[in-house]
């Protein structure tokens, strides 16, 4: 096997197989499909302020990105108005936010990834009071050593300070990390693994577009490819 530390990104196409000592995952667009439930509370919220309408494809861009960060850079959010606007936006997204769909193969990817003993850590940007009903509503949550996001008071919201708290609450655990893998849509979740040193495999079956796998160590498109790059059979 190639070291993960020697090997070069290759874009669009399945790295070799690695040998992890453990696995992050992110959430939406990894886990749950949850662009329907976001978007439509983002563009309710906008509509809400007098803020123009975005396009379908312009609304995807929110998905992934601390919710700040896409109101402020994408929808051109005031700072006036930034607060009431996420407060407005959490308020409708909570009523909706655990009707979503699960990515086709990955529940059954993570129940095998478990059973084989491989440690597992959720690192979503997504708030982690609201992460965890969602993966137990999925019935996933007890598949997860470490479930880590944005904290309630948002001092740690970036994906490099959730990578870093799951990689924490992992070695905590006692569980070897010196081979962590991050897996995850965007390229958020490639730059917090590379923050932090650790590789990033991007799926395509989220919301990424492209040249978001630069820096990425590869690239997969199912859950069946996901499974040989990190070196399990599913049976």
């Amino acid at each position: 096997m190639t070291p993960l530390t020697s090997a070069a990104p290759v874009a669009d196409r399945a790295p070799v197989e690695l040998s992890p000592t453990a696995v992050l995952l992110d959430l939406d667009g990894t886990i749950t499909d949850s662009a329907p439930a976001i978007t439509s509370a983002i563009a309710e919220s906008l509509a809400a302020f007098g803020y123009p309408a975005q396009t379908p494809e312009q609304l995807l861009r929110h998905v992934g990105p601390p919710i700040r960060d896409g109101l402020l850079e994408l929808a051109g959010v005031s700072e006036t108005d930034l607060e009431a606007v996420v407060e407005h936006y959490r308020t409708i997204y909570a009523e909706r936010m655990l009707d979503v769909s699960l990515y086709p193969g990955v529940p059954e990817l993570i129940r095998v990834l478990h059973a084989a003993g491989m440690p597992l850590a959720l690192a979503t940007s997504k708030m982690r009071h609201m992460a965890v009903p969602i993966l137990e509503h999925a019935g996933l949550a007890q598949y997860f050593t470490v479930i880590a996001g944005a904290t309630a008071d948002e001092s740690r919201s970036t994906k490099a300070d959730i990578v870093e708290d799951a990689l924490a609450g992992l070695t905590a655990a006692g569980i070897d990390t010196s081979r962590a893998v991050m897996v995850g849509d965007r390229h958020h979740d490639v730059d917090g693994a590379t923050t932090h040193g650790i590789p990033a495999v991007l799926v395509r079956w989220g919301y990424s577009r492209p040249g978001e796998e630069v820096g990425a160590f590869g690239v997969v498109h199912d859950a069946a490819e996901l499974a040989a790059v990190l070196g399990v059979v599913r049976g």
